[in-house]
């Protein structure tokens, strides 16, 4: 299934994407209205959402709709670093011996569609295409071997960096966290279509200039490893989201740099997923005090 988010005649749905129309789950007592509520109930949510795929019913069109964030809030948004060959021999950083998480402030996540804001105090605006998986079940000290059972699905994350703030801080956190910057979506994968989410093409463009051309296999550190490896500190819960790393071809290592500028269109791409695709605008200046 591809699970969304999405906003319809003034209100806020779950549904599943079927072709070019969304399955609408209104008036289904059995599939929460919250993708967070949705995963938390596990097989009866999937199981009523699956039978009204099957049932032909309750279809809106896919043009009608204004897709949101698959998950808005997620209770936990972490991203590793380093987690590419690839983009570790451009960066010429040392292969990390242990995975190395950090947090994007869930109040960066935005949806498919919508603007990442150039931010007032920095131009080093950069794009990181990642896959990201999302926890299906609270969990804690998870085996490697059960690791796939708790994952619901996966989606496309653009962990946005701002490169002078990321630097000032051995967190990252800052640097990651600025508003508009965790594009999300456009929906969530569910993990029994996802054959194996080390083996997938993934594909960054900006302005149409291909920017990242790799695959999840060149991973260091592989989904079930990460979710092993938090779980020993955290417990992990539904609908948290781990985005994966990025491969190389990142904005900051291009000669010149290759930073995202108001005006352009990141996309990014991940087989048997689909397309992310979000506007670049110079932030406009609000002040909330």
């Amino acid at each position: 299934m591809k699970l969304i988010t999405y906003s319809y005649k003034n209100s806020i749905h779950i549904g599943a994407v079927v072709g070019d129309k969304v399955v609408d789950n209104s008036g289904n007592i059995d599939i929460p209205n919250n993708m967070i509520e949705f995963l938390a109930a596990g097989g009866t949510a999937n199981n009523a959402m699956q039978a009204l795929i099957e049932s032909g019913s309750n279809r809106i069109p896919l043009a009608d709709i204004k897709l949101l964030a698959p998950i808005p809030r997620p209770g936990k948004f972490l991203g590793i670093s380093l987690n590419y060959a690839d983009h570790i021999a451009e960066t010429k950083f040392e292969k990390p011996e242990y995975p190395t998480f950090f947090t994007k402030q869930s109040s960066c996540v935005i949806a498919n569609g919508e603007a990442i804001h150039r931010p007032i105090v920095s131009e080093k605006l950069d794009y990181e295409g990642e896959l990201a998986f999302v926890i299906a079940k609270r969990c804690k000290n998870v085996p490697i071997e059960y690791a796939h059972q708790v994952i619901a699905g996966f989606t496309i994350v653009n962990d946005v960096s701002v490169r002078d703030w990321q630097i000032r801080s051995p967190t990252w956190m800052l640097g990651k966290s600025f508003d508009t910057h965790g594009p999300m979506g456009p929906w969530i994968v569910t993990a029994d279509e996802i054959n194996d989410p080390h083996n997938l093409k993934l594909k960054t463009w900006i302005d149409g200039e291909l920017r990242q051309d790799s695959n999840t296999k060149n991973m260091i550190f592989n989904c079930y490893e990460m979710i092993e490896y938090l779980s020993k500190a955290m417990t992990l819960e539904p609908g948290d989201v781990i985005a994966t790393g990025t491969p190389s071809g990142v904005g900051v290592k291009m000669k010149p740099r290759g930073y995202m500028k108001p005006g352009q269109i990141a996309k990014i791409e991940i087989e048997g997923i689909g397309m992310l695709s979000n506007p670049v605008i110079a932030e406009p200046f609000v002040s909330i005090f």
